[in-house]
């Protein structure tokens, strides 16, 4: 299977209340990035998925409401996780440019403060999008110890609700799509594990319309489906902020 990995140019403009585009130049090369945003009026960075298209939001009509766009999902059971592995989606992160794409998504998150060893996030501080704080590190191994890489759409909820049954360079696709991978706290990840919208929803509150809309903007993306429970839950979510847009569809 040759998958080829390609920094896509252009930006997605987005909901405004949410995100502003900007381009971070870091030391793998200029690349697109988006960091989550705690706020709704926060300071977020545009991003364009690798190995996918980027398009433009029509801020003048209510086609990318991630409210509009979930009730666009199939709304079915759980298939049986019968099968399911890691592996099933990828082996290992894929490079960029000659970089891991987790170092990718670290600089992304850690942005203008990121201090870089090469293609390696050392040192920096950002705002966690899953409880809020404010994580100050010092050295790599800071980043190993307190943070993970998370599937936004969990890679084993995308295998029960249609994944299983995609070729595999579409599962690959899911698990190494930047729209997909967040930079978060290693115990809130851990809490969360295979987790949908029904089960659980970031303890940071002013994140979750975010959170709901990066999983709707996934699903829609993946034509992956939503049970009745999690579009309920993320129907919740959305009728606090029905302008939330959703990323990166066409």
């Amino acid at each position: 299977m040759v998958v080829i990995l390609a920094v896509v140019a252009g930006w997605l403009i987005i909901n405004p209340g949410s995100y502003e585009k900007e381009v971070v130049q870091a030391d793998f090369g200029q690349v697109s990035l988006s960091r989550s945003s705690n706020t709704e009026n926060g300071d977020n960075q545009s991003l364009s998925p690798l190995g996918a298209s980027s398009s433009q939001n029509d801020s003048s009509g209510n086609a990318k409401l991630a409210r509009i766009v979930l009730d666009q999902l199939e709304i079915k059971g759980r298939a049986p996780k019968t099968g399911y592995s890691r592996e099933e989606f990828y082996k290992s992160w894929p490079n960029v440019n000659g970089c891991s794409l987790r170092q990718i998504i670290i600089r992304r998150e850690v942005g203008e403060s990121a201090v870089m060893d090469g293609c390696d996030v050392v040192g920096g501080t950002f705002v966690e999008p899953y409880t809020g704080s404010e994580l100050s590190f010092y050295q790599k191994s800071d980043f190993s110890k307190k943070i993970q890489i998370d599937h936004i759409v969990a890679l084993s909820d995308a295998w029960q609700k249609g994944a299983q049954y995609m070729e595999r360079d579409v599962r690959y696709a899911i698990a190494t799509d930047p729209l997909n991978l967040l930079a978060v706290d290693s115990v809130a990840n851990q809490q969360k594990s295979d987790g949908d919208a029904a089960t659980w929803l970031p303890p940071n509150k002013a994140f979750r319309c975010q959170y709901v809309a990066r999983q709707v903007s996934v699903k829609k993306k993946y034509n992956l489906w939503v049970t009745q429970a999690e579009h309920d839950a993320i129907n919740t979510v959305l009728e606090t902020c029905p302008n939330e847009q959703t990323i990166g569809l066409e």
